[in-house]
C-alpha cells in the first residue's frame, strides 16, 4: 500500500491562481481566437542583405472587439522583431468574451 502525502493548499491551488491573477480564463481560452485579418510582415531589406533569418514568438494582447492592444515580440534578432511586431499590430481576431493572449509564431526566411 501506497500512501501519498499531499499539501493541504493542493486542493485550493487552481482558486489562487485565478484569484491573484497568475492566469486568467481568457488566457486559458487564446485559442479560440480566429485571426480575421492578416498582414503579413515586411521583410527588413537590411536582414535580407545580411542574410538573416528566423522566427519571432510575438505574444499579443486582444481585446473583446478582436483589436490588438498590445504587441511583445520574443526573439533573438531585433530587426526581425520589430518587424514582426509591426505586422502583428495591424491584424484583427474575431471578437471574444474579454482579453486574451495569444501567441504568434512568425517566420523570416531569404529563400529567393
Amino acid at each position: 500500500m501506497r500512501i501519498q502525502k499531499t499539501s493541504p493548499f493542493a486542493r485550493f491551488a487552481p482558486a489562487l491562481v485565478l484569484a491573484f491573477g497568475i492566469l486568467t480564463p481568457a488566457a486559458l481560452h487564446a485559442d479560440d481566437r480566429a485571426v480575421v485579418h492578416k498582414i503579413a510582415p515586411v521583410y527588413p531589406e537590411m536582414a535580407k542583405r545580411m542574410h538573416i533569418t528566423g522566427s519571432v514568438r510575438v505574444l499579443t494582447t486582444v481585446d473583446a472587439t478582436g483589436a490588438v492592444t498590445k504587441v511583445e515580440g520574443q526573439g533573438t534578432n531585433k530587426i526581425l522583431s520589430a518587424a514582426a511586431e509591426d505586422a502583428v499590430k495591424r491584424w484583427k481576431f474575431a471578437p471574444g468574451d474579454g482579453v486574451a493572449t495569444v501567441t504568434i509564431q512568425i517566420n523570416f526566411d531569404n529563400a529567393e
